[in-house]
């Protein structure tokens, strides 16, 4: 009898400590085959932790801290103004881990031939002064621009509205889609269209043109000279302390290790210390 009451104690404290077997992540899109290779890599050495990964967005991965229904929140944009005063209202603490970089990468099918954009005309497409790809050039088809954005609830979204749209807004005529790979394929199959996402998802079904001039090639994303280049992050809540042990203790180290920066780059993505 005393050994099972001191079994129900032990399963009670492992309770009450969060010493649990399970790890959720929520979050960025753009950040998803990046974490979809850390769980399937972390899964091998470490068995007994089961690991839920959802990629709906960043916001919807910072809300899920908020709400408590998250460990990690992947996300591709820094705080807003709005989530850094809810933690003062809500006494809650989140801290950052940078985890990669990327650019945010312009494409175009394929078949359109242009080679560049400045920050303004990108602006003009999206914003809607810019209409018809002859306005670009006179040597461009006049025909329509077909463009894409990802949703609202998108890092990736904040982030090319703070760097190109700035205080304007984004036209009605673009059409938002659910996720970069969504994006990918739409541009693939639709004339004259164009799209914004990372620089891991593109492949030779669409074409990336240089932005002020300048590729989103590695070397051009960590001088920050490619004027898209922006930091990936993961936040945890530290609203109790820093995690020494657990499994998000477990995750962030594999995640910052020799291996887990490897499976960065292996996704298309630059490794936040250098490969």
């Amino acid at each position: 009898m005393r050994k099972f009451i001191l079994t129900i104690a032990f399963v009670s404290l492992f309770a009450v400590f969060g010493f649990a077997t399970a790890l959720v992540i929520k979050g960025s899109n753009t950040m998803l085959d990046i974490a979809q290779l850390w769980v399937e890599e972390f899964n091998k050495q470490n068995p007994d932790i089961k690991v839920t990964l959802e990629g709906a967005g960043s916001s919807t991965g910072i809300a899920a801290l908020f709400n408590g229904t998250t460990d990690i929140a992947n996300s591709s944009r820094w705080f807003k103004d709005s989530e850094v005063q809810k933690m003062f209202e809500m006494k809650k603490w989140f801290a950052p881990v940078l985890v990669a970089w990327d650019g945010i990468a312009i494409v175009v099918h394929k078949d359109l031939p242009i080679k560049n954009l400045t920050i303004q005309q990108i602006k003009d497409i999206y914003t809607g002064k810019i209409t018809r790809w002859n306005q670009i050039d006179p040597n461009l088809p006049a025909r329509d621009i077909v463009a894409f954005s990802r949703n609202t609830a998108s890092g990736t979204f904040e982030v090319f509205k703070e760097k190109v749209l700035g205080d304007e807004k984004m036209s009605p005529r673009v059409r938002m889609l659910e996720s970069s790979m969504a994006e990918l394929e739409t541009v693939a199959k639709t004339p004259y269209s164009i799209a914004y996402f990372g620089v891991g998802y593109v492949d030779q079904s669409v074409k990336v043109v240089s932005v002020n001039g300048v590729m989103p090639t590695k070397q051009n994303i960590l001088s920050a000279k490619y004027p898209l280049s922006r930091p990936l992050f993961i936040f945890i809540d530290v609203t109790k302390g820093w995690p020494e042990e657990g499994p998000v203790a477990e995750f962030l180290r594999f995640v910052m290790s020799k291996k887990g920066q490897e499976l960065v780059e292996k996704a298309g993505f630059i490794a936040a210390l250098g490969q």
